[in-house]
């Protein structure tokens, strides 16, 4: 399923109305369900139903559980695939992953209620405690990892690979930056939250190294983004643009040094600059 698609629109502007072709993001439900417990007594549950941008599935199911508090590494996971039609065709809206035997389950984590709409990953959450109890890891203490004028370069680098919000004008974008300003991977999505998921899922997958990596984000810095970015392991957050403050409160509590408003000229700092160098 490809992520945008082509429509018939009436385009008006001040000297005339025209038929013509264009591109919008593409919207589907994905359904989530997880294969558990012993091999010879599986049990398969749905958890999660988002409305999401096609594409990179298998890393937003695995960031998903990561994020989620369902597994912490990839080796938890045995398989996570697309679900088979009895003709062996593939249903593009539901992905199972099956999770190791010994991956231990808490029954609060699997009870809870996931719809998330592409614009809002925490509001189909059952209750408040569900959000408190996935608890928020501290990042090492800071140290200079880069320099402010090398955060001032990301925006840039990031628009250069943003096909979708190119052809579209309407996803969103998370990449993921080494200290020196390389891209090392980018994932869109309608929902920020997705993008954001499909990044943590790529970067578990590949185990990188996250200790003195940047994270871009093409929109505004929620407190659910910070907080996958916490668990995740990313220890500089820069927004395009504004954070919240509990966004702000979450970066500070979490040793996340967060920018927000990042332009090639400009950016504010919010917590922790001591991770960059060039003030």
């Amino acid at each position: 399923m490809e992520p945008i698609k082509k429509i018939r629109i009436i385009k008006i502007s001040e000297t005339e109305n025209k038929h013509i072709d264009d591109w919008v993001a593409v919207e589907e439900p994905l359904e989530i369900q997880l294969q558990y417990g012993p091999l010879d007594n599986r049990v398969k549950k749905s958890i999660s139903i988002t409305m999401r941008t096609p594409g990179d599935d298998v890393h937003l199911a695995l960031g998903f559980l990561l994020n989620e508090g369902i597994i912490r590494h990839s080796s938890e996971v045995l398989k996570c695939s697309l679900q088979t039609f009895h003709r062996g065709e593939l249903n593009p809206n539901i992905i199972t992953a099956s999770l190791h035997p010994d991956v231990s389950l808490h029954s609060f984590n699997l009870e809870r209620h996931f719809y998330t709409s592409s614009s809002c990953g925490l509001c189909g959450k059952a209750s408040i405690e569900a959000v408190q109890s996935l608890g928020l890891p501290q990042l090492p203490k800071p140290t200079p990892i880069t320099s402010i004028k090398t955060i001032n370069t990301l925006p840039a680098l990031l628009r250069e690979h943003q096909q979708a919000f190119d052809a579209t004008g309407g996803i969103h974008a998370t990449a993921l930056f080494d200290c020196n300003g390389h891209l090392i991977h980018a994932a869109e999505d309608v929902g920020r939250h997705n993008a954001m998921d499909k990044l943590s899922g790529w970067c578990m997958q590949h185990e990188h190294n996250l200790t003195n990596k940047i994270l871009l984000l093409s929109g505004r810095a929620s407190f659910e983004l910070i907080q996958k970015a916490a668990v995740t392991g990313i220890p500089i957050v820069a927004a395009v643009g504004a954070p919240s403050s509990l966004a702000v409160q979450t970066a500070g509590a979490c040793n996340i040094t967060l920018l927000g408003f990042t332009k090639s000229t400009s950016a504010n700092i919010y917590t922790h600059p001591e991770r960059l160098t060039g003030l």
